[in-house]
């Protein structure tokens, strides 16, 4: 029979065993609870990923070798360079705007009692998907000044201080003595004083008549002076009113500018009034009356937001009205952890508040700044909705990004081996931007 000693000798080497199996079940449970994830991660991100490795290397048949074909494509294609430069724009602006804005907004919004109401509004666009976003700004953006905010402002600014002309259609009308002159209109002959000239036009419809206009009279004779009338000389109805005689029914062109012109300069000038009468001084005799152009100028109807030239930063301003949200909520959460005694500490020493701002809050808030611009080039990279949507077809092609170009070449093209070409070059260009945000974390952490 073995001792006590002997028996509890030879039972010592089971628990690391029993330590082992526990640890090897661990590792099992481990495993079963993160191959669902493992999984997926291999279906949707890594199988994707390298089968759109393979398939850039294909023609677009699929049943050929193209080697870097595709690739070589992405430069010397010139929609793709177009997309490719429109993708630099991008990233260099709206990422940009977008964080400066943000940290605007959460600077001020924390010294006024209604920040947090503000902070909603301007949070609000985040939760509007990018195709609602694209449609507002679609009609935002519209040429029309009756259905384009943008040109709705612009417009109204503009005929603040250019008012547009309100006889833009008007001309002369049969048995007019009027005739086209650079842009407006001239009389054939010359004038005398105490002479009465009957100037009539047609062309403007009644509602688009000036609101102060008046039934258009004949102007009376008037001893060293030149009189006269412009009018619509036109009635509603066949057979009623006289043809080049104002009738109580016709409205003169109220505002109407009217120059006497000898030799090719303005000797005198005069505006019409609500009836459509003027009045030009001895000055005029032996002139020709002339109706210049800025009478009849176009209404002015905005700016072409829309157009080749305008389409990507109009676009760019979509985007920073959704993201510039997300950008003040980073950074007021960033600026709530900023120590009140270095700021205090600044403004006793006498520095100015903007002096703060840059020296003191600037530089204590960077790694959140640098957290959201990284964010924001990640995602510009990948902007597809807002450019397919608001840009119209007339200038799609202006507004054209990588990912845009990508959707064109891989199901409207026929092209998918360039397609796959884009988006290895996507993941290309998106991975040093992921590299030195986890590097930054890294290093926040060791910290």
């Amino acid at each position: 029979m073995a001792s006590p000693a002997t028996a509890g000798v030879g039972k010592t080497p089971a628990a690391p065993r029993r330590r082992r199996s526990v640890t090897g079940t661990r590792r099992t449970v481990a495993a079963l609870f993160l191959l669902p994830a493992l999984v997926l991660l291999g279906a949707l991100v890594v199988y994707p990923i390298g089968y759109s490795l393979i398939r850039s290397f294909y023609n677009a048949n699929g049943d050929g070798f193209a080697g870097f074909d595709n690739y070589k494509a992405i430069f010397t294609d010139d929609g793709i360079r177009t997309a490719l430069k429109n993708n630099i724009i991008w990233v260099v602006f709206a990422p940009t705007v977008s964080t400066a804005l943000g940290l605007v907004f959460a600077v001020l919004t924390e010294r006024v009692r209604w920040g947090t109401a503000f902070k909603l509004v301007v949070f609000m666009p985040m939760a509007i998907s990018m195709l609602a976003a694209g449609i507002i700004f679609r009609l935002v953006y519209d040429q029309d000044p009756d259905k384009g905010v943008a040109n709705a402002v612009w417009v109204g600014i503009h005929d603040t201080f250019a008012q547009s002309s309100a006889f833009p259609n008007a001309h002369p009308g049969r048995a007019s003595p009027l005739k086209p002159d650079q842009g407006g209109f001239i009389t054939g002959g010359t004038v005398r004083t105490g002479q009465t000239v009957l100037l009539p036009l047609v062309g403007v419809a009644p509602d688009q008549m000036p609101g102060g206009a008046k039934s258009a009279v004949a102007a009376k004779p008037e001893p060293g002076k030149i009189t006269g009338t412009t009018w619509q000389d036109f009635t509603r109805g066949k057979g009623v009113g006289r043809l080049g005689v104002p009738d109580p029914s016709e409205l003169g062109y109220d505002g109407m500018r009217i120059e006497a012109v000898k030799n090719g300069k303005v000797v005198a000038s005069a505006t019409a009034a609500a009836d459509g009468t003027f009045s030009l001084p001895a000055a005029a005799d032996g002139a020709q009356l002339r109706l210049p152009a800025s009478n009849f100028k176009q209404p002015y109807n905005g700016v072409d937001w829309l157009g080749p030239t305008l389409v990507t930063p109009a676009i760019i301003g979509s985007y920073v009205w959704m993201w510039a949200g997300f950008a003040m909520v980073l950074i007021a959460a960033g600026l709530a952890g900023v120590p009140r005694e270095l700021l205090e500490a600044a403004r006793v020493d006498g520095a100015t508040e903007w002096q703060v701002f840059r020296k003191v809050t600037v530089p204590l808030l960077a790694p959140v700044l640098a957290v959201v611009t990284v964010t924001l080039m990640i995602n510009v990279l990948k902007v597809f909705d807002l450019v397919y949507i608001i840009a119209p077809g007339s200038s799609q092609d202006d507004a054209n990004v990588l990912a845009l170009e990508l959707y064109r070449k891989g199901f409207s093209e026929g092209q998918p081996g360039i397609a796959s070409a884009i988006a290895v070059f996507l993941l290309l260009l998106v991975i040093p931007v992921m590299w030195f945000n986890v590097r930054r974390l890294r290093r926040e952490e060791r910290r």
